[in-house]
């Protein structure tokens, strides 16, 4: 049985972010300043990004739909490190987070930086706790998705993924912020892809993990999408440091998941029994069939 899933002011100028970057990953180990809560990451959850053009055509409709589906928390990407603006289209996605709210479903929102330009990073993440919708609504937490293999020079990848974290941290406050970094089953199988992730330096800034433990279309049937989650979670606690840390769990890509699939990856997060909450990526590809598998983790 799993556990029961629930529900900023800018305080740094971008000079001060850019002075962060050459800290040392020893530097950022030190715990941030406070915590903030990390429920907001809990339950049922679903993903929208900025190429989900139906989304922010009809944000009152969808948002009821998520409802409908028992849908805590929508995580929204505001923008990542190609897009043309630091938050994309904000008028639309004012409206989605708006009508999200009406209906009793927390936003997160999450952005993608690319390490390579510091300053382009530190402003756009940053602008995730400066937006507001035209009603004056806000984010309920916030997400730096550490992917990006852009940068070529590890160590600096390294450095600048977790001076930003530790200045989006900072300037956060009250508002919770979760990493979502590279799926630890995929880096032990692939050291080279980022040697030496910084997981106890990210986990010093972070409030919660998301990590995307993408099974579907590279694993077949239900042992296998089953042993490589429950690994992926074991090696996120080992790595971190942290054996209790938040962890929401990212499944998918939904639609290339079949009925085995779907059962291992469930069975796995169920069995493990110390997440706090789960998704499938994303909202436009999961199917009715992905979301009567999720049930049993709603119960």
């Amino acid at each position: 049985m799993t556990r029961p899933y629930g529900g900023a002011v800018l305080r740094a100028a971008v000079a001060a972010v850019l002075a962060a970057t050459i800290c040392s990953i020893g530097a950022a180990r030190a715990p941030a300043a406070g915590r903030a809560d990390a429920s907001v990451f809990a339950g049922l959850a679903t993903w929208v990004d900025i190429y989900d053009g139906p989304v922010y055509a009809a944000p009152e409709r969808v948002a009821q739909r998520m409802a409908d589906r028992r849908v805590a928390t929508a995580w929204i990407e505001t923008a990542n490190f190609a897009a043309p603006a630091d938050v994309v289209d904000p008028v639309r996605l004012g409206r989605v987070v708006d009508a999200l709210h009406a209906r009793g479903v927390r936003a997160v929102a999450w952005y993608l930086p690319g390490h390579v330009k510091p300053a382009l990073d530190a402003r756009r993440a940053l602008a995730m706790l400066s937006f507001r919708t035209a009603s004056g609504g806000a984010f309920d937490g916030i997400a730096l998705d550490i992917e990006s293999t852009k940068l070529r020079n590890v160590a600096l990848r390294s450095r600048r993924a977790v001076a930003l974290a530790a200045q989006l941290r900072q300037a956060a406050g009250d508002t919770p912020l979760a990493i979502v970094p590279f799926n630890p089953r995929g880096l032990e199988r692939r050291p080279q892809t980022w040697p030496g992730f910084p997981w106890e330096a990210l986990a010093a800034n972070a409030d919660a993990f998301a990590p995307m433990i993408y099974t579907g279309g590279g694993l077949t049937g239900f042992d296998a999408t089953y042993g490589y989650v429950t690994r992926a979670l074991r090696l996120l606690r080992v790595e971190t440091n942290q054996p209790d840390v938040p962890i929401h769990v990212i499944g998918g890509v939904a639609n290339r998941m079949g009925p085995d699939e779907l059962a291992g990856f469930v069975a796995a997060v169920s069995d493990d029994g110390e997440t706090i909450g789960v998704s499938l990526y994303d909202w436009l590809t999961t199917t009715p069939r992905a979301w009567k598998a999720l049930e049993p983790l709603t119960e």
